[in-house]
């Protein structure tokens, strides 16, 4: 069977006054992307022909930070209401398809419920999302009669009896856009906002003889929109809870699937754990058997295989190892790579670098462009001086090299195989080798020296 045409309208103008932001409402972020985008992904999903987001407050804000090429973009100034954003986009739309009407700041409907309301609209057919409400404060009312829909009564312009209905309005539709082109030149702005409500075009449809179908959401907050920072947070952790609940379908242990955020893509293999407080940002893939400690951050990275991840650990455009040790408080920079059983403690920080099999930094040590073979020992606070105020530069240590405790080297520069550091040397040239190289001032002590003592003010 062939698929039904489709045009997919956003309507993303609104100005979020109650967000009380200079950023356009559309661009406040669930789960680390602008609510638009979800809703745009969400359109993507459906196989639409074109996809128009009609903008507003903000000005080229919106289309700039999205930034999306199979987007029609059409700004619509001033706003006068839904009725008059929607007529903004109907000369881009085939008018032999449907179009869904979306809105940009109700970022949680599913594809599945919106691809129930497409399979009932038709050329003759308007389809509806609609909800029963426990407290329908704010929203649209369905009026029925006989069980059929009538009409739309925004609140504001609704009498007693209609503001008593519990059947809401999402404002979610899809309508032949031959249709559409018909009735929306002819909404008029009768009412207490004085704008051009698309919910107009119910009652025209039902005046037409057009059947009116109804469908609904399995969950509220599929339907709820944004217009507030509590509702912002609200609907964060709603989605996080969600993301949470498939993780865990798919065998994932979370110690508290409350406390979680996902804002990006977060692969998992099998017997993965993940403890409390921990944020994953762009796409993180852990391998099977994978333990993440609490209140980490881990940003596009790669980790291997049974690996585990200490506690504070913030890792960022990396590459882990399988079995590998990191943290806790370490902190991996983007281009670090850790071979197989790499060991990396706390306070030490890697950055542009690559560490091979076996090879460790237990404490307090910045590595940053360098090569590091397998199976060396990097002392505490040991670091690669990369920077010479101008140019990066790198650090080479080879295989089975120890580095001694308090080392500085300063790039570029090679550690030879099997080479030794002595504690508190500043290696300058290559050191050879086999060879232990020792870079310090000779030891002196100073008889009668007296430490300095506080000046009485």
């Amino acid at each position: 069977m062939k698929p039904k045409l489709l045009n997919v309208v956003i309507l993303a103008a609104g100005q979020g006054k109650r967000m009380y932001s200079d950023l356009p409402k559309v661009l406040h972020a669930i789960a680390g992307q602008p609510m638009l985008a979800h809703v745009l992904d969400t359109a993507r999903s459906l196989g639409a022909e074109r996809i128009c987001v009609v903008y507003g407050h903000g000005g080229e804000r919106v289309p700039e930070t999205l930034e999306a090429s199979d987007v029609i973009w059409i700004k619509q100034e001033p706003q006068l209401g839904t009725g008059h954003a929607v007529l903004q986009a109907l000369p881009h739309l085939d008018g032999d398809a449907s179009t869904l009407v979306l809105y940009g700041d109700v970022p949680l409907i599913r594809r599945e419920t919106l691809a129930q309301l497409i399979a009932q609209a038709s050329s003759d057919v308007l389809a509806l999302l609609t909800v029963y409400l426990t407290n329908p404060k704010g929203y649209g009312r369905i009026v029925r009669e006989n069980g059929a829909i009538q009409y739309i009564v925004e609140e504001k312009d609704a009498d007693d009896a209609e503001r008593a209905i519990t059947e809401v309005n999402t404002g979610i539709l899809v309508a032949p856009t031959a249709k559409l082109r018909q009735w929306l030149p002819g909404l008029g702005n009768l009412n207490s906002q004085n704008e051009y409500y698309l919910t107009d075009i119910i009652a025209l449809a039902v005046d037409e003889g057009m059947a009116v179908r109804a469908v609904h959401p399995h969950h509220e907050w599929e339907m709820q929109g944004i217009n507030s920072k509590a509702q912002l947070a609200e609907l964060e952790r709603i989605h996080q809870r969600n993301i949470a609940a498939v993780l865990l379908d798919h065998g994932v242990t979370l110690a508290d699937p409350a406390r979680i955020d996902v804002r990006g893509e977060l692969i998992c293999g099998r017997d993965v754990s993940i403890d409390v407080n921990c944020v994953f940002e762009g796409k993180v893939e852990l391998g099977d058997g994978v333990v993440v400690g609490p209140n980490c951050l881990l940003k596009d990275a790669a980790i291997s295989a049974g690996a585990r991840i200490h506690a504070f650990c913030h890792i960022e455009g990396a590459v882990i190892g399988p079995q590998s040790i990191v943290g806790p408080y370490a902190r991996l920079r983007p281009g670090a790579e850790l071979g197989a059983e790499v060991h990396i403690g706390n306070f030490v920080e890697i950055k542009n670098s690559t560490i091979a099999d076996h090879s460790k930094a237990n404490h307090l040590a910045y590595i940053g462009d360098a090569t590091i073979g397998q199976r060396v020992n990097i002392g505490a606070g040991t670091i690669t001086c990369n920077y010479d105020g101008a140019n990066k530069h790198r650090t080479i240590i080879e295989d089975d090299a120890f580095i001694g405790s308090d080392s500085q080297l300063i790039a570029p520069v090679t550690v030879g195989r099997g080479a030794t550091l002595g504690a508190g040397t500043s290696l300058t040239s290559d050191a050879p080798p086999g060879q232990l190289t020792v870079s310090r001032a000779k030891q002196v002590s100073f008889a009668g020296w007296k430490r300095p003592v506080k000046q009485k003010k």
